[in-house]
């Protein structure tokens, strides 16, 4: 066991009130030039009058170094993902992002295109959709590839509305009304197919930690749409049998989506085609090095089968052998899922990313992923009291990541996962991140160390859960009332339960507390 040792850290606390509250009424940050000399007509007058505010926006009025100040405040409350070990944001897939690829996005060259301009004045950011197109089609196995999706849960709907299209354009809408998935899958795999009006039928897992056979041809029939499945499932257990899974699908005429999400460990060893899915997506901002960005700005690599193309969002990138040019044209597709062509700066990291690691180097990251994971497996559950791991007797194996269980650490002691989580953050951790549900597991913990992770650093992250779980076992209280490093102690109430207290502007946190 590596000797125990806690960093000295603690994050800055400022006193930091909203921007909104800190406003001076006539101070600025800049001065803009009167446009209406060079134009030769004020700019009010070209706005249609439907179109004008009827008073000005309420902003908040600081000059510069206010500004600079309040948001430099707040990122030091931060713990950011370029200098912290996120191994606790499992199923997140937390990787180091190269800085250059930064370059490549904020470079005006990229950042000032605007979505109109003319093909002719865009063809290298064409050629850069239309070729990295070709490389996930290549990763995948599929025929065709939309970047529009702008995550995870974009992309899986995006999937349900083409499998929707499917069913319409064979006249079998009407009878082909269900879908088929795990408890264990993504939860937006049984939300995205319910929300384009399938029924979603959820198998649970055997003491294996996935679906029998047997349990899926009971309901399996006429009325299958398909089936969305996520292999590996956040558990980290990959279904061995998933050929069979979808075979039985697809001799009842339904399809497969494969949710290729938790991908880290597959680089260059599974493809979706040899799973035999007929349509997949991967998250570009997680298993290809583009920053989470916390729910964005994400990207979904949406992969087809050939004969499913013609239903892609639209618009599509096309090559004619000369030129690369924008089409809109598609009767068959489902639309857009969003603006345009999707969050392109993931598009670019994701490529450039790809493209300096290659073939082999993409399978090197797969297996180094495994390795840490089954590195830190190993030190968990034989050193960290009150931690077990699903499933372990029949599914000894994980691949990229882990869902263990501190179901024994909290009826031991009463301390829980979540307090577990609470005092991580006094050993400068991020929390890990609460993507368990449904909760199968009680007192979940998912973590992922990516190939990112050295062994020091798995090292460290372990040394703290076993300390954490020691002084639960000793001192609970002490666990119990963390964190003491952080900027604040804790809430009252981590979740936000009524949509009413939701703060999303200004004039909505006047309103809320009597103010407006």
């Amino acid at each position: 066991m590596s000797e125990l040792k806690k960093r000295n850290f603690h994050e800055a606390q400022w006193d930091e009130s909203i921007i909104f509250e800190q406003s001076v009424p006539g101070s600025r940050s800049i001065l803009f030039p009167d446009a209406s000399e060079e134009a030769g007509v004020c700019p009010g007058e070209l706005i249609p009058a439907g179109l004008k505010r009827k008073s000005k926006p309420e902003l908040p009025e600081l000059a510069q170094p206010q500004v600079l100040r309040h948001y430099l405040r707040l990122s030091q409350e931060t713990i950011g993902q370029d200098f912290d070990i996120d191994i606790g944001l499992g199923t997140c897939t937390m990787k180091y992002s190269p800085k250059i690829n930064e370059q490549f996005v904020r470079n005006p060259k990229f950042a000032e295109l605007h979505p109109y301009q003319p093909d002719e004045t865009a063809q290298g950011i064409l050629k850069v959709i239309y070729d990295f197109e070709q490389i996930m089609k290549e990763i995948s196995g599929l025929d065709a590839v939309s970047f529009q999706a702008g995550g995870g849960g974009q992309g899986i709907y995006a999937n349900a509305a083409v499998l929707k299209q499917y069913w319409r354009d064979k006249g079998e809408a009407d009878q082909r009304t269900q879908i088929i998935t795990t408890i264990l899958s993504h939860p937006i795999d049984s939300a995205a197919p319910a929300t384009k009006g399938f029924e979603v039928i959820s198998l649970y897992p055997e003491a294996n930690g996935y679906p029998s056979i047997e349990a899926l041809k009971a309901v399996v029939g006429p009325k299958t749409a398909g089936i969305f499945i996520t292999n590996p499932e956040d558990t980290g257990v990959f279904n061995p049998i998933i050929r069979e899974f979808v075979e039985v699908v697809h001799e009842a005429g339904g399809l497969c989506v494969c949710d290729m999400a938790d991908y880290n460990g597959l680089f260059g060893i599974v493809r979706a085609k040899e799973l035999g899915a007929d349509m997949c997506h991967f998250n570009l901002h997680k298993a290809f090095a583009s920053p989470h960005g916390c729910m964005g700005p994400g990207c979904a690599a949406q992969c087809v089968s050939a004969e499913l193309e013609k239903y892609l969002p639209r618009p599509r990138v096309r090559f004619d052998g000369e030129k690369y040019y924008t089409d809109y044209d598609g009767p068959a597709s489902v639309g857009k899922i969003r603006q345009f062509h999707g969050s392109l700066a993931a598009v670019i990291r994701a490529y450039a990313w790809v493209m300096s690691l290659g073939r082999e180097g993409l399978k090197t990251v797969a297996e180094t992923a495994i390795l840490n994971n089954n590195y830190m497996m190993k030190r968990v559950l034989n050193e960290v009291r009150g931690i077990s791991m699903s499933w372990a007797e029949e599914a000894p194996n994980r691949l990229e990541q882990v869902r263990y269980s501190f179901e024994k650490l909290y009826k031991d002691t009463g301390v829980s996962a979540e307090d577990v989580n609470h005092h991580l953050l006094d050993f400068g951790f991020q929390r890990f991140f609460a993507s368990h549900h449904p909760l199968i597991v009680p007192e979940p913990f998912t973590p992922e160390p990516t190939e990112s992770y050295s062994k020091d650093d798995i090292d460290e992250y372990v040394d703290a859960l076993i300390q954490i779980c020691e002084e639960a076992y000793t001192e609970p209280e002490k666990v119990l009332n963390a964190p003491y490093a952080g900027p604040i102690s804790r809430l009252e109430e981590d979740h936000i339960h009524d949509w009413s207290e939701l703060c999303v502007t200004w004039r909505v946190w006047k309103r809320n507390h009597g103010l407006a």
